[in-house]
């Protein structure tokens, strides 16, 4: 990336002088390399991740199995978001905080490409640890670039990150992938190690770039907050030793005693963070309003990432059992499928950008609400299309690859009529006490979601069942509709947010 440095023509010392990345502070090519590479490494391994659980030369599980272990995994990811970055506030900061994630991940992956399922699971949880570490920070960085809010510069600094994130999610499954599936499972996992490896790499050798304020600990422990911390820490893993070991030594341990706890936190800690911020008495009325309207959003997010998150599991499973996985008679990876949304994302977000830009003006800019139920009603719509691909399976053929791109061409519209939105309403309808944690709520919306599929997957549902599509189809519909007919309630309660 050092070719895309730029340097302004002024004499050295000068405002302006420094040299930039595409106009904007060089400390965003070291931001934009690593996480380029995390979510290389990231979105490989998930490519597999479904594939390798069904394979007779993976775990060889049931696809109820692999889609529950899949949800369940996504669902921790958003999940430990939040005490991520809680550990940059309190104990490291965001720069030292983001280099042990890089390095938990990275470890995450060689351990899966170890050859034995007992390592394969603690893969897993390594690299879920890591990327909450990550996922909570790195932005956080990216802010720190900047002179505050109102920089001119800020947006589009974002928006150069959000590239690097689907480049890399772009190449992954094409590399890892192919790797992965055409040579050997195990080789698949350590490629995403070193893909891993490269951004943290980059990360340490470009930090001296960052911002100053990514070295503070904006709130850190006293020494009798860390004794505490340490003491209550190692208090409840001792507890899940004991209980874990008398499961196993009594023979009676199975993989549902991980996953269904898992799953639980995952769907109760989401409703006891909101309950606990709307109980909070020291909001203000229109505080208290926006977290009532806040709640609808919340809701209808969990509805969206349940369907369009099993785009990687459900659909993947299908296409691997079920679909003519080539175009015009040449044959690619199952995993390849994973590489149509970014692909899209990066297509079709700057449209998107442009429409609403040119209706604002026009004064005709839909609302957040309806930006939101029109997302709803699309992700349900791509489950009501996927029914044809299950028709056609059910009657003894292979459904054509066109069917899929075009289930994840209408997940991707309905996308980027909600993810953008709710980042956007997230920050705009946090009380003041709670500004920078709610974008760790948001984020817990797609770990209800999620954590919504890997409770179906463990309770044996088949997901890959049309009536199950149609059902959850139609919820989602059902769903988008309700939050348009409500819009008018849900407006008012937002006070002077639009």
């Amino acid at each position: 990336m050092a070719s895309s440095l730029t340097k302004d023509s002024v004499s050295p010392g000068t405002p302006g002088s420094e040299k930039t990345f595409f106009g904007h502070p060089r400390g965003l090519a070291t931001l934009f390399m690593t996480e380029m590479w995390e979510r290389f490494s990231y979105y490989g391994m998930r490519a597999l991740l479904p594939l390798y659980l069904v394979a007779p030369g993976g775990l060889h599980l049931s696809a109820t199995a692999a889609t529950a272990i899949y949800s369940v995994y996504l669902s921790l990811v958003y999940l430990l978001a939040l005490p991520g970055g809680w550990f940059a506030d309190r104990v490291l900061g965001p720069r030292k905080t983001v280099a042990v994630a890089g390095l938990v991940i990275m470890l995450g992956h060689l351990t899966l490409a170890l050859p034995s399922s007992g390592t394969f699971y603690a893969g897993l949880g390594l690299v879920a640890i890591g990327s909450g570490l990550l996922k909570a920070n790195i932005s956080t960085m990216v802010g720190h670039l900047y002179d505050g809010p109102d920089d001119p510069r800020r947006d589009g600094g974002f928006t150069v990150f959000y590239i690097g994130i689907n480049l890399g999610a772009f190449a992954a499954p094409l590399v890892i992938g192919t790797i992965g599936e055409n040579v050997n499972w195990h080789l698949g996992f350590a490629l995403a190690a070193l893909g891993m490896a490269l951004g943290l790499a980059q990360f340490l050798i470009g930090r001296r770039h960052l911002d100053t304020r990514s070295d503070v600990v904006p709130t850190p422990l006293s020494a009798a907050e860390k004794a505490s911390t340490l003491r209550k820490g190692l208090l409840w893993l001792a507890v899940a030793a004991v209980f874990y070991s008398v499961v196993g030594f009594s023979g009676h341990y199975t993989l549902n005693w991980v996953l269904v706890p898992l799953t639980v936190l995952g769907l109760v800690i989401p409703v006891w963070v909101i309950a606990r911020i709307k109980r909070d008495k020291s909001l203000d009325r229109v505080e208290q309003s926006k977290m009532s309207a806040y709640i609808w959003f919340f809701i209808a997010a969990a509805v969206f990432w349940m369907i369009y998150d099993q785009g990687g599991s459900t659909l993947s499973i299908f296409a691997e059992s079920s679909a003519e996985n080539s175009v015009f008679g040449w044959e690619f990876p199952v995993s390849w499928y994973q590489s149509v949304n970014p692909v899209l994302i990066m297509a079709l977000a700057p449209v998107f950008a442009w429409a609403w830009l040119a209706l604002n003006r026009a004064g005709r800019e839909p609302s957040t609400i309806v930006k939101f139920s029109s997302g709803l009603v699309l992700v349900g719509a791509s489950f009501f299309l996927f029914l044809a691909p299950l028709s056609i399976a059910e009657g003894g053929h292979k459904a054509a690859a066109m069917w899929l791109v075009a289930i994840y061409f209408v997940q991707t519209v309905g996308e980027l009529t909600v993810s953008p939105v709710g980042l956007s309403v997230t920050t705009k309808m946090a009380p003041a006490k709670y500004a920078s944690q709610m974008m760790g709520v948001w984020f817990l919306a797609v770990t209800a979601g999620d954590a919504t599929t890997g409770l179906l997957s463990i309770a044996g549902v088949d997901l890959n069942g049309m009536g199950v599509v149609a059902l959850e189809a139609t919820l989602a519909v059902i769903a988008g509709i309700a939050v348009y007919m409500y819009r008018n309630k849900v407006k008012s309660l937002m006070g002077d947010v639009r």
